[in-house]
């Protein structure tokens, strides 16, 4: 079966920028994968997304393990018959603890998720979108603003999405001659569970602690569905999207 609309899988979909970029995929027109380990809020951001549940896909996965991506991606064809849009989103974070304090399990959970979990995805992407008819498709990497620079204690999160930049420049150089793009938006300061201590303050570079401004999580949707919304001869590389007033953008 081929799906007459364009079909996307969102990681992390259960929650977060992943929960609103799905309802924003399925307003802009597609049939949308929800992948994410916790059945019950990917069932709920179905539910809430899609009155008619013809649009929708759930499928519970845990991106670090490469027998449940090969799942994830098997069940999509299986579906819908093709795939248009990966957004590699999901992600988790270790304790903000001393970098000496980590353990090497805390590391390694953060890599095997944020950076591995992406991978596995990709190289699966890349299998179904290269023989698919017509050939090709678009992978959108949630960097963050961590990609650019660190809060302090964050050592695990920070080298990720400092990896997944690479990763993207490797995508989109290794997709090229299949036309899969890949572009990566960082996304900063998303008013979201994951931002919540924000209101009360959190950790700065200086010792201090400040509160900080955060920003509407469909505005980043909207900005994800932009940036899929390009014919693929069309490519946004690197998009930051940022509450503007977060102390990022200037010195200390």
């Amino acid at each position: 079966m081929h799906s007459p609309r364009k079909v996307a899988i969102v990681t992390g979909a259960g929650t977060g920028i992943g929960k609103h970029v799905a309802v924003a995929l399925l307003q802009a027109g597609y049939s949308v994968v929800l992948a994410g380990r916790r059945k019950e809020v990917l069932e709920a951001t179905a539910r809430e997304a899609d009155a008619a549940g013809t649009q929708t896909l759930v499928v519970p996965t845990d991106v670090s393990e490469p027998s449940s991506v090969r799942a994830l991606f098997a069940a999509t064809n299986d579906a819908f018959g093709r795939l248009d849009l990966l957004f590699n989103n999901a992600g988790i974070n270790a304790p903000p603890v001393a970098l000496e304090e980590l353990t090497p399990q805390q590391w390694k959970a953060v890599v095997d998720v944020n950076l591995t979990g992406v991978f596995f995805c990709t190289q699966e992407a890349f299998k179904l979108m290269k023989r698919q008819q017509p050939r090709g498709g678009r992978i959108i990497n949630n960097g963050s603003i961590s990609a650019h620079a660190p809060r302090p204690n964050s050592a695990p999160y920070t080298a990720t999405k400092h990896a997944i930049t690479g990763l993207t420049k490797s995508t989109s150089l290794d997709g090229r001659p299949y036309d899969i793009a890949c572009g990566q938006i960082d996304i900063g300061n998303a008013g979201t569970a994951m931002t919540e201590k924000m209101k009360s303050g959190v950790a700065q570079a200086d010792g201090s602690t400040a509160v900080e401004p955060t920003m509407d999580p469909r505005d980043v949707a909207r900005a994800v569905v932009y940036m899929a919304s390009l014919p693929l001869d069309a490519n946004v590389q690197f998009l930051t999207v940022m509450a503007t007033k977060m102390p990022f953008i200037g010195r200390g």
